[in-house]
């Protein structure tokens, strides 16, 4: 499949939380990492796609799901042109690629994301 679900990422007001859940849920183990703000949790199944998850208050809880792209900047752009709101800019995640978040035109939340080769 063309632009496949690359990353999910788990946004909540109670980390701790979410981590003992989907640990003893599904067997996750989780790496924490220094983040803007905060801590910034990755987890990886067995299989793909891997993700993470966030504390952050003024995002709603739930999860989000990343499409990957080839070129993080015309996908955005073609997003907003077939009528999705643009909510976060393409953006670097240092090291790593860079990402953008759109809301589709049925008020869907998703992002996109185009890693570094």
């Amino acid at each position: 499949m063309a632009n496949p679900f690359v990353h999910l990422e788990l946004n909540t007001s109670n980390l701790a939380k979410a981590k003992d859940f989907y640990g003893e849920l599904f067997g996750w183990t989780f790496n924490d990492m220094p983040f803007a703000g905060g801590v910034y949790t990755t987890f990886k199944p067995d299989k793909e796609p891997g993700g993470g998850l966030m504390s952050i208050d003024d995002a709603p809880t739930g999860w989000l799901a990343y499409v990957g792209v080839e070129d993080i900047k015309a996908a955005s752009k073609k997003a907003a042109e077939l009528g999705a709101q643009v909510l976060i800019e393409a953006q670097e995640i240092p090291n790593v690629g860079w990402f953008s978040v759109v809301i589709d035109p049925t008020g869907a939340r998703i992002a996109m994301f185009q890693p570094k080769m």
